[in-house]
């Protein structure tokens, strides 16, 4: 069965509401993804998926250790020790121990992986112009996904000290 939108009514249902929110910002991760393939079909970049190339946007000219992008809230443990493993193994990104604590790894671009990221930017940069025009803006939408963001966040603390 094809992923419909449902049309926004403003008749629904508070609940009826919060589902179809819920629902579309599943979609739109997706379909967002969909968007990170399509775009690295176009360049012809065929060694890496999207999520990896997401990974490299999140991880940006910074030296990031791994733990901190699990801490992010970005990937889970294993998925992000295999997403890292393969950009090392395609040369988008390179690891090493921290001179400080050599425990922790860390990671940073290397100059294909920044050249990259920088393109996934422009797209980006491209989309969101292009939003921002759009009633409220991008500000709007922010504020309000920031708000369930928190709200879902206190909502599994609580739960956990229960």
């Amino acid at each position: 069965m094809p992923d419909t939108i449902t049309p926004y009514d403003p008749r629904q249902e508070i609940s009826q509401k919060y589902r179809t929110v819920t629902r579309q910002i599943e979609r739109l991760h997706r379909l967002y993804l969909d968007v990170i393939r399509a775009e690295l079909g176009r360049m012809h970049v065929n060694d890496i998926n999207a999520v990896q190339a997401l990974l490299l946007t999140n991880i940006g000219d910074a030296e990031v250790n791994v733990k901190t992008l699990m801490e992010r809230g970005y990937y889970q443990g294993s998925n992000a020790t295999y997403n890292l493993k393969k950009l090392v193994e395609a040369g988008y990104i390179e690891q090493f121990k921290s001179p400080n604590d050599r425990r922790a790894t860390i990671v940073r671009l290397t100059e294909q992986g920044m050249t990259l990221c920088q393109q996934i930017l422009d797209l980006e940069t491209a989309f969101a112009e292009g939003f921002e025009t759009e009633s409220g803006g991008l500000g709007d939408l922010l504020d309000r996904l920031g708000g369930l963001e928190h709200a879902w966040s206190h909502h599994i603390r609580v739960c956990a000290m229960s």
